[in-house]
């Protein structure tokens, strides 16, 4: 059996509950992965969250930009009691298909919309394009989400209202772990899944350059290298698989 990653020691620093999928992916195709997860995400439940929810139903379009926004919309959901029947009367934005694939966990119907290459400023361009009518939106965010959004919306004249349904914070207590790994381990790759992980790994160390880091999308990689990382590899699929075989590529262009 051919193991690509045979000798390839691969760090992941996506948070802890996502991170082992990626790493048993990594370990089947013969790499180590070495996990140090930088951020913590918890649901966020505030005196607003339950006049939101219960008023979803009033809303003309939910936008989802991540899977942690679809889980924790959904849980809090259910912590309240809200039926999830309304959601057949409210249409869904979704900005990719990890985030689809979250909320097809919780509700069979499709989503309405979907963009053509998965991030916030795509998401919000071609919206506006094809639905120019649409208005009373509710944003579904978290602490750290980007504001792409919410200015394009207001740009636009649209009546939106945002609910922060998570929080993103820096896991400090892996800082003196990266710091170790990067200084004294011999790091083939470094993956990031997210803005926040290039700018937590960015907070704990000076190094940039330990190994090539890979990203799962463009968002994620104009954050790398605004923060001097190189070099920058990012997948044409913006998803675990595309990141893999991100590295795969690389791996076989070096003659490895």
């Amino acid at each position: 059996m051919e193991l690509p990653f045979k000798g390839q020691r691969i760090l992941i620093t996506r948070e802890k509950n996502k991170a082992a999928v990626f790493a048993e992916k990594i370990r089947s195709l013969g790499g180590e992965p070495i996990q140090i997860p930088l951020l913590t995400i918890a649901c966020k439940d505030t005196k607003d969250t339950f006049y939101y929810l219960k008023g979803v139903k009033d809303y003309s379009w939910i936008f989802f930009t991540s899977a942690n926004g679809v889980d924790c919309f959904f849980r809090l959901a259910e912590h309240y009691h809200i039926s999830l029947n309304w959601i057949r009367n409210v249409k869904i934005a979704v900005v990719g298909k990890k985030t689809a694939n979250a909320l097809a966990k919780w509700i069979n119907d499709e989503v309405d919309f979907i963009p053509t290459c998965f991030n916030a400023d795509t998401m919000a361009a071609e919206f506006l394009q094809e639905y120019p009518l649409a208005d009373n939106l509710l944003l579904i965010r978290g602490n750290r989400s980007r504001d792409v959004l919410p200015k394009c919306f207001t740009k636009a004249n649209k009546t939106f209202a945002s609910l922060e349904v998570y929080e993103t914070h820096i896991n400090r207590h892996m800082e003196p772990l990266l710091k170790t790994a990067i200084g004294n381990s011999i790091i083939d790759y470094i993956t990031f899944t997210s803005p926040s992980t290039v700018e937590a790994f960015a907070e704990m160390t000076p190094i940039r350059n330990k190994a090539p880091c890979v990203c799962i999308g463009t968002t994620t990689e104009q954050r790398a290298r605004e923060l001097g990382f190189w070099p920058v590899l990012t997948s044409s699929e913006f998803t675990i698989d595309g990141m893999i075989h991100c590295m795969l590529k690389d791996l076989k262009q070096k003659g490895r």
